[in-house]
């Protein structure tokens, strides 16, 4: 609840704001139906050479064993896909948030990561304190919302403070998504436009108030937390939404099945995401805490019609 009315008079404030502009094609995502089995073999990555290789972690910072395991399956999945980043879509922290805090909920159990120049680029949850901008492997560099462009490929992030999401965020965003001409635009934050979960679900004022930039400026993918298991949403409005909220913290048995958002969901143990872009595809698995790919697929990019 941090600030919810503040989302909401933003909201009021700028309805009808992202006024309807150049329209992109929807995007193309190419799934299993349900986890890969036998007869439905999963998408696997293709580990090319040249391509952008980087994961999603959400609600990870609990200090839990079940954090270490997932934390444990990441660098074990390293070994053979070199991912160069990871996003971080918030509740990077549960809790206190003292220096000994940032060690054991984040600097000890991604260590092996650090250590391999693995670069985290967090985004703020509502558990999170403003303070973490500044925290060094965090790389936000003092600031609630930022983007980057990543090493390789013709792609964009922006990383985005979805708990305030005041006027000068969303000027700041369009300004950004406007200005970005990379064939790849990948948003990430906390709070879930689209969700099938119970205890959450759709957050309504952020998707009125994110989505038409969104379609306006041909985002392709969008990267959520907050609700605390894995759900890959059917594309909405032409984009692939995606929740990765179960890197530590885990609410079993919370996704409703009978949602007509769900495209694949897997809420019976830890999850995080890795990914791979090549030209005009990402593929991407789902990876279990024990190191099983609970789902697959592969999005290609939206495209000025």
């Amino acid at each position: 609840m941090r600030n919810f009315l503040g989302r909401l008079v933003l909201f009021i404030a700028i309805a009808g704001c992202a006024a309807p502009g150049p329209t992109a094609g929807p995007v193309e995502v190419r799934p299993q139906s349900a986890p890969p089995t036998a007869s439905a073999p999963e998408v696997a990555l293709p580990n090319r050479e040249d391509s952008l290789k980087f994961a999603v972690l959400g609600d990870f910072g609990d200090g839990s064993s079940r954090q270490y395991d997932v934390a444990a399956m990441m660098v074990k999945r390293r070994a053979t896909f070199p991912f160069a980043l990871v996003a971080l879509v918030g509740d990077n922290m549960y809790g206190s948030q003292t220096p000994r805090d940032y060690d054991r909920k984040f600097a000890i159990p991604y260590k092996p990561l650090l250590d391999a120049g693995v670069k985290f680029y967090a985004s703020l949850g509502n558990h999170d304190e403003l303070g973490q901008r500044f925290y060094e492997h965090f790389n936000m560099e003092g600031k609630r919302y930022y983007s980057f462009k990543a090493p390789k490929e013709d792609v964009r992030f922006f990383a985005i403070d979805s708990t305030y999401l005041v006027p000068e965020q969303i000027t700041w965003l369009e300004a950004e998504l406007q200005r970005s001409k990379e064939d790849w635009k990948i948003a990430y934050f906390h709070h879930p436009p689209y969700s099938s979960g119970d205890r959450h679900g759709s957050d309504e004022v952020v998707r009125k108030t994110l989505e038409p930039l969104f379609v306006k400026y041909n985002v392709s993918v969008v990267f959520n937390g907050h609700d605390h298991f894995y759900e890959r949403v059917k594309p909405q409005q032409g984009i692939a939404y995606f929740i990765v909220g179960s890197g530590g913290k885990l609410r079993r048995g919370n996704i409703d099945r009978g949602s007509p958002l769900l495209g694949s969901g897997f809420d019976t143990d830890n999850a995080f995401f890795a990914a791979e872009i090549d030209g005009d595809e990402m593929f991407f698995n789902a990876i279990s805490r024990v190191g099983k790919v609970v789902d697959s697929g592969v999005v290609t990019r939206r495209k000025p019609e």
